[in-house]
């Protein structure tokens, strides 16, 4: 909600700086988004009239004008506007002026001629061209909004342009607010001012009475229509004054009658109609529900096609209306138009809500009416409207009113618990302070008792429904930095965290110890993720749930694998140049009920970049195991999944049970992301690992013994797996091996093709006594008697 400062301050003596407003009007719940200062970075600009306009000497496109600033005052102006006419008024910038966007203005020489000045047009001077008449677009922006100007006077005074325009964030629940008298109500109460209501007095100038008769055929969903008539119109512009609020607010000026709508709408939140009293034809209004099937066209020339459940305002024969939502093209204000009716009346804000859902239709009018108004509202705009007409000499205001109210409401009462309220804000406030705070915002009370107050609710306040709402007006008022903090009190435990979370946290921390960033993706995904990860077709990764509204298909399904995602962000990185990246994300994906749905949680790691290889994936990995105590995994060869490099994936398993995928990632996979550089990704299980792991700590004395070393190069086949010679020394070393480390792999020309060479340390130590040699040949003579059993393993020649 756009609110100027100047326009506030006709209702409220405001007294300090827009900023300092807008941080108390905040602290008691109107929050303030921003403020801008119009005019701020304008000096020097002044008010001139053009006294001569003469050719330029040496160039065809100039001319050279004189211009008066003040009595007795004028300057030269050399300029190349088009638009400009001997007698007109213009904004002139003069020399040492200032102009938004940092502009400063100097004395210049035009080809051999002097210019002490520059002529304005609308954008120099900051003013939105969407607000600018058609023929000053494209020139100088004339000033012919009266017949006479004062010349020399600071162009910011005559065109209004000194004010702060502040933007309020308002929530849903306070329509009242949309408003400029809504944000004064608040205003008063901030500042401990008194409201000024403007005062409204219409005088009934045309001698005829008001001869329209309205009916409502559906009261549930208009509950108040009232109608004024409005003779001798005369359209024309309305005056600055209200362009310059209007424009301000966000709204584009149109002419007189409209205008006064548009006015009033900002003013007291009642979003009003004209009718051309032509288009009526019979002087007859129906308000009723639409046709099925029926076709309409709005004020905007667009074919709506509506429906039963839609209020219209008709004639009893003809649409002119979509209530509460937008006028029919026929039935707007025009130039020649000399009679027209002012609707103001008040509409379900569920059915308006649901109207312009339906339509696609979302205008001035309906944004408040689907937020609920007041029927009291619609007779005070009702009033305004016309007053304005007389104030304006836009017309002469018949006699009558017409008001259709089938349901009149009465005014809410509520009956409260000063002492409960009290309580509740952890402050003692007696009723009469209670009461004051009330009072401040139009509520009536009376007291009954020290645990009765009985309160009426103002006619605009429609968000109150309970004591709860009371007890929020009153603390926000009272002021929430005026309420002490203490301690929770009473019998309650402290909140922890689960050891699943705590789990949870520690894979995170873990994870960007070693340098990760961490992300987060939708779980709604498109099933082209599992085509361009090469997902065969049969595989369980296809058996997915699928949404039954999507907002669209790159939403339709619930993820089974965060592959896709993490290659998302990755290439998205990739594409920006971004030369290394490593990721992680901890989500969840989703299988169907009917294969045991289950929702798992995993973690997602991707990895690219120079110096990125599979061993530092794999070192991530490890790490995290190592932290939350992982314990007797082992990486099996995978050839078989399309997702991966084929001979540079693995799956991590404990037993039978798969924990997690680690490799590098196709290179068609690769090709269908954009990437040109190796990608490394891992998905794990952690629900799976969760069921496994140990965080048992056991100490052990340090060896009283000492320990004998052993290195031996194997050579194996290419096919045999590290793990596979691990198990067989570990199985075979009679309790004495201590620990087995590979250090070396090698595969070259000295080595048979086929065949790969690895060395690993043996460390062999006796806890109860001091190894001998022949303790240690024994046991290191079986370990290699059965590797060369078991999987053909032969000791390397030096």
């Amino acid at each position: 909600m756009l609110v100027s400062l100047k326009w506030l301050k006709d209702y409220v003596d405001i007294d300090v700086d827009a900023k300092v407003f807008g941080d108390m009007m905040t602290m008691t719940g109107t929050k303030m988004e921003t403020v801008e200062y119009l005019g701020e970075e304008i000096s020097n600009v002044v008010v001139g009239k053009i006294l001569s306009i003469e050719l330029h000497p040496d160039a065809d496109k100039l001319v050279v004008t004189k211009v008066e600033i003040g009595k007795n005052k004028e300057v030269q102006i050399v300029t190349g506007a088009k638009n400009i006419n001997v007698g007109d008024y213009i904004p002139l910038a003069l020399v040492g002026a200032k102009l938004p966007g940092g502009v400063s203005i100097n004395e210049g020489v035009l080809r051999g001629v002097e210019s002490f000045g520059m002529m304005c047009s609308s954008s120099e001077l900051g003013i939105d061209e969407k607000f600018v008449e058609d023929y000053k677009k494209d020139g100088i922006y004339i000033l012919d909004y009266k017949d006479e100007y004062e010349t020399g006077r600071d162009i910011r005074e005559e065109l209004d342009l000194k004010d702060a325009i502040i933007d309020f964030e308002l929530t849903s629940n306070r329509p009242d607010c949309r408003c400029v008298l809504g944000i004064a109500r608040e205003a008063a109460v901030t500042l401990g001012k008194k409201i000024k209501y403007p005062e409204i007095n219409v005088v009934e100038e045309s001698g005829k009475n008001i001869d329209v008769e309205v009916s409502i055929k559906n009261s549930e969903l208009c509950t108040r229509y009232m109608a004024r008539r409005v003779t001798e119109v005369k359209i024309e512009p309305s005056p600055y004054w209200m362009q310059r609020r209007l424009i301000e607010a966000g709204v584009r000026p149109i002419n007189n009658i409209v205008d006064i709508t548009n006015y009033v709408m900002l003013e007291m939140g009642q979003p009003m109609h004209a009718f051309d009293m032509r288009e009526i034809q019979n002087n007859k209004i129906v308000v009723k529900n639409a046709e099925d099937e029926d076709v309409f066209v709005t004020l905007d020339g667009k074919e709506r096609k509506i429906n039963s459940d839609m209020l219209m305002i008709t004639n009893g024969e003809i649409n002119l209306g979509i209530a509460g939502t937008m006028g029919g093209k026929s039935s707007g204000i025009k130039n020649d138009t000399t009679e027209i009716m002012f609707e103001s009346a008040v509409f379900k804000k569920e059915n308006i809500r649901k109207t312009s859902k339906l339509l696609g239709l979302r205008s001035e009018s309906s944004s408040r009416f689907e937020k609920g108004i007041s029927e009291e509202t619609a007779e005070k705009a009702l009033e305004r409207a016309a007053q304005l007409v007389e104030l304006l000499n836009a017309g002469k205001v018949m006699k009558g009113v017409i008001d259709e109210y089938p349901n009149k409401k009465e005014l809410e009462t509520l009956t409260v618990n000063p002492k409960r309220i009290s309580s509740r804000i952890g402050v003692n406030l007696s009723p009469n302070e209670i009461i004051e705070i009330l009072e401040s915002l139009e509520f009536g009370c009376e007291l009954i008792s020290g645990t009765e107050l009985k309160i009426e609710v103002p006619h605009f306040r429609l968000d109150i429904e309970q004591e709860a709402d009371i007890l929020e007006e009153v603390t926000r008022i009272y002021g929430f930095e005026n309420i002490p903090s203490v301690q929770l009190q009473g019998n309650t435990t402290a909140g922890i965290k689960t050891d699943k979370q705590k789990y949870v946290d520690k894979i995170k921390t873990t994870a960007m110890s070693c340098g990760l960033y961490e992300i987060l993706t939708y779980s709604f995904v498109s099933p082209k993720g599992l085509d361009k990860i090469r997902v065969k077709e049969g595989s369980k990764l296809r058996d997915v749930v699928k949404l039954l509204n999507p907002l669209g298909e790159d939403t339709s399904i619930m993820r089974t694998t965060m592959i896709p995602n993490m290659l998302d962000v990755l290439s998205t990185n990739n594409s920006r140049n971004i030369e290394e990246a490593k990721l992680f994300e901890l989500g969840h994906v989703f299988t169907p009920e009917e294969m045991a749905g289950t929702e798992e949680t995993r973690l997602c790691i991707g990895m690219y970049g120079k110096q990125v290889d599979f061993f530092e994936i794999k070192g991530v990995l490890e790490k995290i195991f190592e932290r939350i105590g992982l314990k007797g995994h082992n990486y099996i060869v995978n050839s078989d999944n399309p997702t991966f490099h084929s001979g540079r994936c693995a799956d991590i398993k404990s037993g039978e049970t798969l924990l997690a995928t680690i490799g590098e990632i196709h290179p068609l996979v690769k090709e269908n992301y954009g990437f040109s550089n190796r990608v490394y990704v891992a998905e794990i299980n952690l629900d799976a690992i969760y069921e496994l792991i140990d965080t048992t700590i056991v100490f052990t004395q340090l060896p009283k013994y000492p320990s004998v070393t052993r290195d031996i190069a194997l050579l194996v086949k290419d096919d045999i797996e590290v793990y596979q010679i691990e198990k067989i020394i570990e199985e075979n070393g009679e309790g004495l091996v201590e620990k087995c480390k590979l250090f070396d792999i090698y595969k070259g020309n000295q080595i048979e093709k086929g065949y790969k060479s690895i060395a690993y340390s043996i460390i062999y130590r006796n806890p109860e006594k001091t190894l001998t040699e022949d303790d240690v040949v024994k046991v290191h003579d079986n370990i290699l008697n059965e590797l060369e059993k078991q999987i053909n393993a032969k000791l390397r020649e030096q």
